[in-house]
């Protein structure tokens, strides 16, 4: 079973995260923040990956430090319920439409972490959801899941741009994540 459990537990957050890559795209999400919810849930949605987040944070302060741990936590799980890599595809690309905006997503889940993301928000906040924490919660993933990940997105509404780029990396995600063979897709026999 391709799944994960993983917890994270600081003087600043509590997160917990179960992960299940061979799922049906059920979700349980909760976060304090709405259009963080709604992003992962979409994430969760678009993937097929079964998600349960359970995190608390100081939201009082602000919502830097429960979005990046919840970005640790999740990169953590993804690449916990991933084991050994054995027979996934390892590459994945997705270009999703979201009214006038459009995000395009390829990685790779080849051990090596990356992140060129190229994306310009108007807003301050969507929701109660910084936006300069879009950048920040998809460099934490990259970092943990150590996933190499080139995404943009444009468009004039940020909600837009933002939840269009969370369902372009699930399906990039769910994509290179499918089991296709055996073996490693490594010349060096490991990723």
């Amino acid at each position: 079973m391709r799944e994960a459990k993983i917890s994270r537990r600081t003087a600043e957050t509590d997160i917990r995260i179960e992960l299940k890559l061979d799922g049906t795209g059920s979700s349980t999400i909760s976060t304090g923040i709405g259009f963080f919810d709604h992003m992962l849930t979409a994430f969760s949605k678009h993937s097929g990956f079964d998600l349960a987040v359970d995190a608390k944070g100081d939201l009082i302060v602000d919502d830097h430090h429960l979005i990046e741990d919840t970005g640790i936590v999740l990169g953590q799980a993804i690449a916990t319920a991933l084991e050994n890599k054995a027979g996934i595809a390892r590459f994945g690309e997705a270009r999703i439409p979201m009214d006038e905006a459009m995000a395009s997503v390829a990685l790779d889940i080849g051990g090596r972490s990356y992140l060129v993301l190229e994306a310009a928000f108007v807003s301050p906040k969507v929701g109660e959801f910084s936006t300069q924490m879009v950048r920040h919660f998809f460099e934490s993933i990259v970092q943990h899941a150590k996933i190499n990940m080139h995404a943009s997105v444009y468009g004039d509404n940020d909600h837009h741009k933002i939840e269009a780029l969370f369902k372009a990396f699930a399906y990039a995600l769910k994509r290179a994540a499918v089991i296709e063979g055996q073996g490693i897709k490594s010349t060096k026999g490991t990723l």
